[in-house]
């Protein structure tokens, strides 16, 4: 049966033909249209809840905390957030405005090159460690949502460094070298809010298999019926992002999704599915989505996502965090495992971390 209930519709076709283009959708609006391609059409109960406005009140507000307080009281603020939101901003990060500034403008700049530039990095594989596309889960999903990434590995391997394109090379560098640092600020205050030596994340390889998305989100002609990002939770330990002054983030939060709105200076940081498991639902991984975006400024968010480096290692439960009153809750698996099935599947709620959960 085809796409969309039509039987004569394509869609594996249609989606094929856009791909081998290596235009993109900032390729396709470019070129002026005022519809979307139908293969960017979400289903309704995808889409329903995107006119609804969002009931969002202080107490249900996303924390901001600020990294320059006294160092058990943001340990303690971070420990709340993490447990109660699984999303939090931090401001006074140490990260200089002008480093913000420029690694947000070098991925605008990169993806407001003209098509043929940004053709010569479009591709799926991955084996020099760079990768631009729309859409990682295109052929899985069951619609393509409207962004374009550029993707980079940081480590353990690096990317080939001249891979990297030109117009952001030295800056996703710079970015990567500062959010060494923050990460492992962050994961050590995250495990002494778990009761762990502050290091333990680290032994762990956590700060090392480090990842770049960079997602450009340009103005959708039709965005009440499209998505830039659909509804996921991160598959790794912990992810950090920085984003321009364009909403367009929501965070599922008592089955209603608030709006992220953007913080100038702000860095955003979320816990991953793997960093639930290993605190064993101490903290929590939360459903969180990219609306369609109505503006004509593009959208620009750059994620950092750190990993364990090596795919044959175990994970699960810390032993540490394991008592007769509070039993592990998932199994144990290798990381290379638990990967692969992230990357087989389409981005949908929380399907990952469930399938690794132990029956009460």
């Amino acid at each position: 049966m085809a796409a969309n209930g039509d039987v004569h519709y394509d869609r594996a076709k249609e989606v094929k033909q856009f791909d081998e283009l290596k235009i993109g959708v900032k390729g396709l609006v470019d070129s002026g249209i005022t519809t979307i391609p139908r293969f960017f059409l979400h289903p309704p109960e995808v889409i329903s809840d995107l006119k609804k406005p969002t009931n969002q009140t202080s107490s249900h507000s996303i924390p901001v905390i600020s990294l320059s307080g006294e160092r058990s009281s943001v340990v303690d603020q971070i420990r709340r957030a993490a447990a109660e939101f699984g999303f939090f901003q931090i401001i006074d990060h140490g990260i200089s405005a002008d480093v913000l500034d420029r690694a947000v403008a070098a991925i605008k700049t990169f993806n407001e090159q003209p098509i043929e530039v940004k053709a010569r990095h479009y591709r799926r594989d991955n084996e020099t460690g760079v990768a631009f596309s729309t859409n990682f889960d295109l052929y899985h999903s069951k619609a393509a949502s409207w962004r374009d990434t550029l993707q980079v590995r940081l480590g353990p391997t690096p990317a080939e460094f001249d891979k990297i394109p030109e117009e952001c090379r030295r800056e996703v560098m710079e970015w990567d070298r500062e959010m060494v640092k923050l990460g492992e600020t962050l994961m050590g205050m995250m495990c002494e809010g778990l009761g762990l030596d502050a290091g333990r994340l680290k032994e762990l390889t956590c700060l090392e298999g480090r990842v770049m998305a960079s997602h450009y989100y340009p103005y959708c002609p039709q965005p009440e019926l499209t998505m830039g990002l659909t509804s996921h939770t991160d598959p790794g330990m912990l992810t950090v992002v920085l984003q321009n002054q364009v909403s367009g983030l929501q965070v599922k939060q008592d089955g209603a999704w608030l709006d992220l709105k953007p913080e100038p200076g702000a860095l955003i940081v979320n816990v991953g599915d793997l960093f639930q498991i290993t605190s064993n639902d101490e903290y929590k991984s939360v459903e969180h989505r990219v609306v369609g975006n109505p503006y004509r400024e593009a959208r620009v968010s750059i994620a950092i996502f750190f990993n364990p480096s090596t795919r044959d290692s175990l994970f699960g439960p810390l032993p540490e965090l394991i008592s007769e009153e509070k039993p592990a809750e998932y199994k144990t698996f290798t990381y290379g495992e638990f990967m692969k099935r992230f990357f087989n599947k389409e981005l949908d709620g929380k399907s990952l971390i469930n399938f690794y959960k132990l029956s009460s």
